[in-house]
């Protein structure tokens, strides 16, 4: 046996080793709601929230491992509808709640937001640290294929603005960011882009031979999906009676804790990715994931209000929402004015994560300091116009590949 052999078992080993350690995760919140097990509610929703971050590892592998046998043109549209399911279950429970009791409607977009803006201020700059820490590179290099993904997102950008302005989420901007979603996955199964490279797990799993590959793909999207079905919900009213339980601001904290449960394994990826050698691809891949989710997770809130409330409505969008919708917004015009020269600076990434942690920091302070009255909403506002003016700044600072990009784009 060759040493690459040699080597490559241990690296199986601990591959498979994972998935196992993540299945073991997911069993106590199965026992709590078979009724097996019971615990009180602050720790249930700890073991919930852990079930709903082993579905989404799970998820991420078979979705990844699956690509060895779906068609290119059609496991990009697949693959990406799947490995966002369990990120977008939790958020879209609360705007299915919150069409059967308004009460959960102050909690609709919050995770919406939470995860949009964890992507924009704490992925993209992890994956520049990380390059800068392992190639001492400072700057991350994006091919031209990324200008498409951000032309797209700029235009789910540009529409978003008009949210928060009309105050609620309608099935017609479902439909208009459904079928944004739809001609991005169509673009990506037409273009000559390589096959995103299998880390970790995912690729001990696509190494197995035919059968083996496809009965563990599947076994680990079932599971997947009973994690989801489990314990979406009870992860959702626990993090609401947590909250008040604990005198924490509930908002708040279905805003970032649930992200960052869902989030966590295409954080992981790119950082895998980072760490050898292929920071351009880590950071595409992070690119795709926020035109995901500022289409096709917008788009779906008002599906799941619809279906909660019994018939076609409106997601309505308080003062606060509309408040939280327009920073992110604005975060993300920022985003794609620094991505628009296809480089990302280490300087830049400690731009983004600084106004990140700033912000973050800075409305923690004002919502417990003014108790969530109308001025605590004035920082939102402020960071907002912000990110706008540091956008144009950087628009202007890149015009030259901008007009490149267009001149190319006609020419084609």
């Amino acid at each position: 046996m060759s040493g690459a052999h040699l080597g490559a078992a241990p690296v199986r080993g601990s591959a498979y080793a994972a998935v196992v350690a993540v299945l073991c995760v997911a069993v106590p919140a199965l026992l709590i709601r078979a009724g097996v097990l019971v615990v009180g509610i602050e720790l249930g929703t700890l073991l919930f929230g852990l079930s709903v971050v082993a579905a989404a590892f799970a998820m991420s592998w078979a979705a990844e491992a699956a690509e060895r046998d779906i068609p290119r043109a059609l496991s990009l549209i697949i693959v990406a509808l799947l490995a966002v399911l369990p990120e977008y279950a939790v958020d879209n429970v609360f705007a299915w709640k919150a069409g059967q009791d308004p009460a959960f409607a102050a909690f609709a977009a919050a995770n919406m937001t939470g995860s949009n803006r964890l992507l924009l201020g704490l992925g993209w700059p992890t994956v520049a640290v990380i390059a800068w820490l392992s190639r001492r590179g400072t700057i991350v290099s994006l091919d031209r294929g990324a200008a498409v993904a951000l032309a797209f997102l700029g235009i789910a950008t540009l529409y978003s603005f008009s949210l928060p302005l009309r105050g609620a989420i309608s099935l017609l901007d479902s439909l208009l960011l459904g079928s944004l979603f739809v001609a991005y996955a169509v673009w990506a199964a037409r273009s000559g882009t390589a096959e995103p490279e299998l880390v970790g797990p995912a690729a001990a799993i696509g190494t197995l031979p035919d059968l083996p590959r496809r009965a563990v793909v599947l076994g680990l999207f079932a599971f997947a999906g009973v994690a989801i079905a489990v314990a979406a919900e009870p992860f959702a009213d626990g993090l609401v009676r947590t909250g008040a339980r604990l005198g924490i601001d509930q908002f708040l904290l279905v805003q970032w804790l649930a992200p960052l449960a869902s989030e966590s394994p295409e954080f992981l990826v790119a950082a895998l990715l980072t760490l050898r050698g292929k920071a351009p691809v880590a950071l595409a891949l992070l690119l795709s994931a926020k035109v995901n989710q500022w289409t096709l997770l917008v788009g779906s809130l008002a599906v799941s209000y619809s279906i909660g409330a019994g018939g076609p409505a409106s997601l309505p969008l308080d003062g606060r929402q509309s408040a939280e919708v327009l920073l992110t917004a604005g975060q993300s015009l920022f985003g794609i004015a620094v991505l628009a020269s296809l480089s990302f600076s280490l300087g830049e990434a400690a731009l983004l994560s600084g106004l990140f942690a700033t912000q973050f920091l800075l409305g923690g302070i004002l919502r417990a300091a003014q108790r969530n009255g109308p001025g605590a909403d004035l920082e939102l506002h402020l960071f907002a116009v912000l990110y706008l003016i540091l956008s144009a700044a950087w628009a202007l600072g890149s015009r030259r590949v901008i007009w490149r990009a267009v001149r190319g784009s006609r020419s084609r």
